[in-house]
């Protein structure tokens, strides 16, 4: 019965925690975060398989951890130095057709993972690619070439 109380109390202070700092913080994980993430188990293993008889040890080693992550968002969001920092920035790896291999190379990116993604849009050639962005998430952003004749957005068309 012990073990079924810890786990709870356990349980219980990761999701408050989990809701005081926010689901938008949970959303699209950065690596800082799902390292936070998996440090979690480690700090309160110990009290939910009572080598540590006490919980509070576990509740401060989880409270600090996620202080720690919204504090982090907080200097994020008011401080643009902190965020290039903390984060990652966006990389252009293809720009109308031409491959950037030195970024595919930094970036660990195969032109078959581009393509991957432009065939989900569509795209069925690299010189149809107006731009392909590696996000900050990690994921590609394909934007394709307009086909000759179509207007541009925005534009009016004449007649």
């Amino acid at each position: 019965m012990e073990t079924v109380i810890r786990i709870t109390v356990i349980y219980l202070a990761v999701l408050f925690g989990m809701r005081v700092i926010g689901k938008r913080e949970f959303s699209q994980l950065a690596p800082h975060e799902f390292v936070v993430l998996l440090m979690i188990p480690e700090i309160v293993s110990s009290s939910l398989n009572q080598n540590d008889k006490t919980v509070t040890n576990a509740l401060i080693g989880l409270a600090t951890v996620l202080t720690l992550v919204f504090l982090t968002s907080v200097l994020t969001h008011r401080s643009k130095a902190v965020e290039r920092l903390v984060s990652d920035s966006a990389a252009v790896l293809v720009h109308r057709g031409h491959v950037f291999e030195d970024v595919l190379n930094r970036e660990r990116i195969s032109p078959e993972e581009i393509m991957a993604e432009a065939r989900q849009s569509g795209i069925d050639a690299m010189e149809k690619i107006r731009w392909a962005v590696l996000e900050s998430d990690g994921k590609i952003s394909i934007v394709p070439e307009e086909e000759q004749g179509e207007p541009q957005k925005g534009s009016q068309p004449i007649g």
